[in-house]
């Protein structure tokens, strides 16, 4: 072979080495474009998992506080139809008092007992639609000194009885359903 022949096997070696390396570089940069691709799609995909998972958590804590709201309500409205009476009742107090005050007068006439009488007859009355509505007297002379229910506004000393015993009652309590309306105002045994 000639230097002519030669040269340009050689050139045309080297072309074909290029082309073989060029062609290999590009499929390698396609690879890595694919990968570049498919990461991006996993990427995005585990981005857009991430999102649906918050976003049902989220529904989820939202359904929950909708359910608390419910049920808050419900005993919101629960709790006002079972002491719809309280502020009526509480005002009553003074009055269902003044009427225990009126009854202890001794009637010393027939007049006077007549009025005794009708006083009697509409505080039987009072305290039956009173208790209709649950109103309950607290008991409390003899009873051990509860300061939930009762009011201590004095100590007195019986050395017969238990220490910490209500002694006497000064004022009466009321109680309506599980509620104290008004504590007992009591003497308590030192």
């Amino acid at each position: 072979m000639t230097e002519t022949t030669e040269n340009k096997d050689l050139v045309q070696e080297d072309v074909q080495a290029e082309n073989e390396v060029e062609e290999t570089e590009v499929k390698v940069e396609e690879q890595e474009v694919e990968l570049t691709i498919e990461e991006q799609y996993e990427a995005k995909l585990a981005e857009l998992q991430a999102k649906l998972d918050d976003e049902e958590n989220r529904h989820i804590r939202l359904r929950a506080d909708f359910d608390n709201i419910r049920r808050r309500n419900q005993l919101d409205r629960e709790a006002a139809e079972k002491y719809r009476a309280q502020t009526l009742l509480s005002d009553l107090l003074p009055v269902i008092d003044n009427f225990e005050r009126a009854l202890q007068v001794e009637a010393t006439s027939e007049e006077t007992a007549s009025i005794v009488k009708g006083i009697e007859m509409v505080y039987r009355s009072l305290i039956e639609a009173t208790e209709k509505e649950g109103l309950q007297i607290i008991k409390a002379e003899g009873e051990q000194f509860d300061p939930n229910v009762h009011q201590a506004v004095m100590q007195e000393q019986d050395s017969e009885k238990e220490t910490g015993v209500v002694l006497r009652e000064l004022q009466k309590g009321y109680i309506l359903k599980d509620r104290v309306l008004r504590p007992t105002m009591v003497s308590v045994n030192e």
